[in-house]
């Protein structure tokens, strides 16, 4: 049993948490999650079983998509509304339609965010979250990150919230968005609500409930290599599937390579259709690499 499943993720369910209901559910001991999402937040997680557990890492640079909203007026701790209030404002004017466009049109791109604290990003080997619910003061470092579009949904003036949709990069914080959307119009603001709609090819209207993954079983399971379009296929010799299975080699001189790819290229490699694993293109060599072995000797 292998292949990715598309779970929802309810809101008060941890990443952890999701892992093991399918691995209960399946019957499966190897599972893991690509991507964390926070235990408030619902929405797309991807979940590989099985053999597809060591294709998670490709995963890793795949764009997201968000439905989020911004309260403005506070500013928390966390960067949501469950945490401590640590800015409040109860007299200011919220920005308009045109002046929240401009807001948007200020954050697309590159931009540097510094991720909230309480999060699961490793600090000497432990996550900042834990180190700060034990007193702990943690730095973490500021990051770039790309926005790709933030295109608004509603702005209610009296509710002092916006509901908009945002694409953008791995490594992206929307609670961090928030809290930083806020500061540049001198209003305190957090997140206040967070659907992650897609992951790659992962989309909200695809995603499996608890309920329909327990109908569906190993039903539910997409392929492996069907979850990595995002990666470049390659068609190996049939003759050297042997050797690629068996971590060897093989020799391709006309293997085209793009000047900004780098020296290495990776590859989802098939051998007449035949899924066989993840490699690479070794531009110094000229040779295909094998990186992942999937396929069966």
């Amino acid at each position: 049993m292998e292949g990715f499943i598309n779970f929802l993720k309810p809101p008060g369910m941890t990443s952890h948490d999701a892992v093991g209901v399918v691995r209960r559910v399946l019957q499966e001991k190897h599972v893991g999650h690509a991507g964390t999402l926070d235990p408030g937040a619902a929405g797309v997680l991807p979940i590989a079983v099985g053999r597809a557990t060591r294709l998670i890492e490709y995963l890793d640079d795949v764009g997201k998509a968000y439905r989020a909203e911004l309260l403005f007026g506070v500013e928390t701790d966390s960067g949501d509304d469950s945490g401590n209030i640590v800015d409040e404002c109860h007299s200011f004017v919220m920005p308009n339609q045109d002046g929240i466009n401009e807001l948007f049109k200020s954050f697309t791109g590159s931009i540097v965010q510094v991720p909230p604290a309480y999060s699961a990003i490793k600090i000497n080997g432990r996550r900042a979250c834990d180190l700060v619910r034990q007193g702990i003061e943690v730095e973490i470092p500021s990051r770039q990150v790309e926005i790709y579009n933030l295109q608004l949904i509603e702005a209610d003036q009296t509710t002092k919230k916006i509901l908009f949709d945002v694409e953008c990069s791995k490594g992206t914080y929307i609670r961090s968005l928030c809290q930083d959307m806020g500061r540049a119009v001198h209003i305190p603001a957090t997140m206040s609500f967070l659907v992650r709609t897609a992951v790659g090819i992962f989309r909200l209207a695809d995603a499996l409930t608890v309920e329909e993954l327990q109908e569906m079983g190993a039903q539910a399971l997409l392929p492996g290599d069907a979850c990595m379009g995002h990666i470049q296929k390659y068609e190996l010799n049939p003759a050297r599937r042997k050797a690629f299975c068996n971590g060897l080699s093989s020799i391709d001189k006309a293997f085209s390579v793009n000047a900004s790819d780098g020296e290495n290229v990776v590859l989802r490699v098939y051998a007449e259709d035949e899924f066989l694993g993840m490699g690479h293109y070794d531009a110094k060599n000229g040779t295909i690499v094998p990186d992942k072995v999937l396929a069966k000797y």
